[in-house]
């Protein structure tokens, strides 16, 4: 199986953040939202 390198850029991962923590949003919206920040960059603050 192909590996996908492609990663979630740092302005979509902060609105896929806003996404999360908003209790408007529906629960598919969410899903994609969670999705996008898992395929981001690890942080590298401790």
């Amino acid at each position: 199986m192909a590996r996908n390198t492609k990663q979630t850029s740092a302005k979509i991962a902060r609105k896929a953040s806003t996404v999360l923590r908003d209790g408007r949003f529906s629960k598919t919206s969410k899903a994609v939202a969670g999705s996008a920040l898992a395929q981001t960059k690890p942080s590298k603050r401790k």
